[in-house]
């Protein structure tokens, strides 16, 4: 892991860390404005980042924020990209759980109808 004298696009390094699977996504996210590094947003993928800086960005169903801890000349297994960087999310609620399968299996005839029965049809 060495510093490439001390910056990397920001892409690239998100490609790098292993916060998005392809590098097209990552430059996608950053050309659409969804990036912010230390707080300003970054208007284009070739913009360096270095040691330091702090990137802030939606991730799935959340915003991760991170520092720089290191640069990575290429795309190293998990392990090694969860060197690359300080994660300062805060822990979130976790997100509500499937509802649970109750033992009751189908519904009877006449527990269907009733359903149908009960759903707002619009008129065709």
């Amino acid at each position: 892991m060495s510093d490439h004298a001390g910056k990397i696009r920001i892409d690239k390094w998100l490609w790098h860390a292993r916060f998005y699977k392809t590098r097209t996504l990552a430059t996608k996210q950053v050309e659409a404005g969804h990036v912010r590094v230390n707080g300003t947003k970054a208007a284009k993928a070739s913009q360096n980042v270095s040691v330091g800086d702090v990137l802030t960005f939606p991730q799935g169903h959340m915003v991760r924020v991170v520092r720089i801890e290191a640069l990575s000349e290429r795309r190293g297994p998990a392990p090694e990209a969860q060197t690359l960087y300080f994660d300062m999310t805060e822990p979130q609620d976790k997100e509500p759980a499937n509802p649970k399968y109750e033992g009751k299996g189908r519904p009877e005839k006449k527990d269907r109808r009733a359903l149908s029965l009960s759903k707002p049809w619009d008129a065709l």
